[in-house]
């Protein structure tokens, strides 16, 4: 099976706003040529690159996608096109980049919407957090990004897992954090399934006639692997437990976690190249 490869985003080929550049074009049609599918991403900056109002902005970010989609299929159609319009948040106090805010969440989410409603496949801006560290500000704006873009239908999320310090960094820790966030979330876009099984209509009127609790009901055995997710990293024990256990926080399991992980990695270089990229390069690792 061949490797699929994306276009870098750096290099998308409408400059915002409302503007083709020359070089993303010539690298866009260069990719074509190679069977290279394309991902395409307008990242405007309402009151910046877009208008300051937020309908404003996915207005013109849509027209962007969209115009990038023509271009596409002008030089060939029907040519593959991750339809990725993420409209970027910035502080209209200071111009910083701010991809953990609700303004974020909204905005991509709602392009999210756009996106589906074309029948077009959605790319989403999201869990990118401000936060320098993996706190409690990380954990709210990546949860609450994921969330939006998950809810509104989002078919592909960037720079999400890892991601934070406004893109600038990335963490193990974050890494191993986001990867059970992500996990709950999904569990949420899969929804309720609602069928004769899971109303249990007759087994609830065996347990109100006589043990009054499911705890041994069949179905809910089945339920308990089916319809719910259990956390690794999450601590979900009671207090006194939890203290006997050495009163470990997220992070410090997180911390745990990754060192675990990083234990264990695949050598893909040979001891000679990767003594030679060791001395050509301060790698910390």
């Amino acid at each position: 099976m061949g490797k699929a490869y994306i276009v870098d985003a750096k290099r998308t080929p409408v400059i915002s706003p409302l503007k083709y550049g020359e070089d993303g074009v010539m690298v866009a049609i260069a990719c074509m040529k190679r069977g290279m599918p394309i991902n395409n991403i307008i990242a405007a900056m309402p009151g910046a690159t877009a208008p300051g109002p937020i309908a404003g902005s996915l207005s013109l970010t849509l027209a962007e996608t969209l115009s990038t989609l023509v271009m596409t299929n002008v030089f060939e159609l029907g040519y593959p096109m991750i339809f990725g319009n993420w409209p970027l948040a910035i502080d209209l106090r200071t111009g910083a980049f701010r991809g953990g805010s609700g303004e974020m969440a909204l905005l991509n989410a709602a392009s999210a919407q756009l996106s589906n409603s074309l029948g077009l496949p959605s790319g989403c801006a999201c869990s990118m957090s401000d936060s320098k560290s993996p706190d409690a500000q990380m954990g709210m704006e990546k949860a609450l990004t994921a969330l939006a873009c998950g809810l509104a239908g989002g078919n592909m999320i960037y720079e999400s897992s890892g991601m934070m310090a406004s893109l600038l960094g990335a963490s193990f820790e974050a890494f191993v954090m986001d990867d059970e966030m992500l996990s709950l979330i999904y569990r949420m876009i899969r929804g309720i399934e609602v069928n004769e099984q899971s109303l249990e209509f007759e087994s609830i009127q065996s347990v109100v006639s006589d043990t009054g609790h499911f705890l041994g009901q069949p179905e809910t055995m089945l339920s308990m692997e089916r319809d719910y997710f259990y956390p690794k990293l999450a601590d979900r024990e009671e207090p006194i437990v939890w203290q006997e256990k050495g009163s470990l926080n997220h992070l410090s399991r997180a911390k745990s976690r990754a060192k675990e992980l990083l234990k264990h990695h695949p050598n893909y270089l040979t001891s000679e190249i990767d003594n030679s990229i060791r001395k050509a390069y301060p790698i910390l690792l």
